[in-house]
């Protein structure tokens, strides 16, 4: 199963913990994982390669954070997809995203701009060939970099559960979206914090968040 890699150009040794969150994350977004279903920490871990120990981890911060929720007498499941609150979620994802932009326009090294607009050009040639597979590893590498560039732990913090919550609802309802729209998103977000000009930033940031709100109104409003 991949698991979302630190790009070459910055790649510091990762915590066995955040490898198995990755790996789980990923399950969860592609619905490999699907909502409502039992988790199980040995077959995760099985499943990942990886002992149960960090899988027990990942699961813990999935649980603090409200993708996978515990219940009595059924144990852990995966939280269900709500389509009453995801605009809600998108609102709350669109401050914190300007918030992140302008951090890493104003705070990314030279490598990790260039990094970014890689990965969103990985998105663009995936999107062209409908690799669907291909094209959400590459959103997952550019939020690495732009969460890593952002130096703003505490928003990180706060956007990491929005983002895997609207990984799922777009794969999820994948048929009404234009995967060549959300790569030009990308790639406008992208280009915008390789500028360094933070307003370039959080044009792109909102560029994203407005694709994101109108696929789900589709969703919700047919």
């Amino acid at each position: 199963m991949p698991t979302r890699s630190t790009p070459a150009a910055q790649a510091p040794k990762r915590r066995t913990a955040d490898i198995a969150y990755d790996a789980v994350e990923t399950m969860l977004s592609t619905l490999e994982l699907e909502p409502g279903s039992p988790v199980n920490e040995a077959d995760l871990a099985h499943r990942t390669g990886l002992g149960r120990t960090p899988v027990r981890e990942a699961l813990l911060r999935m649980i603090s954070i409200g993708l996978i929720v515990q219940q009595p007498r059924r144990g852990l499941l995966v939280s269900n997809i709500d389509l009453g609150d995801h605009l809600d979620l998108i609102q709350t994802r669109r401050v914190l995203e300007d918030l992140i932009a302008k951090c890493s326009a104003r705070r990314a090294s030279a490598m990790q701009r260039k990094e970014i607009v890689r990965c969103a050009e990985k998105m663009m040639k995936a999107a062209e060939r409908g690799n669907l597979h291909e094209f959400m590893r590459g959103d997952q590498e550019l939020d690495l970099v732009n969460h890593s560039a952002c130096h703003n732990k505490s928003a990180v913090k706060s956007v990491i559960p929005l983002v895997v919550q609207c990984r799922r609802f777009w794969y999820a309802y994948q048929h009404e979206g234009d995967i060549i729209e959300g790569a030009r998103a990308h790639m406008e977000l992208a280009e915008g914090i390789a500028t360094g000009d933070e307003a370039a930033a959080a044009t792109g940031a909102n560029r994203l968040l407005d694709y994101l709100e109108a696929f789900a109104r589709r969703v919700i409003d047919r």
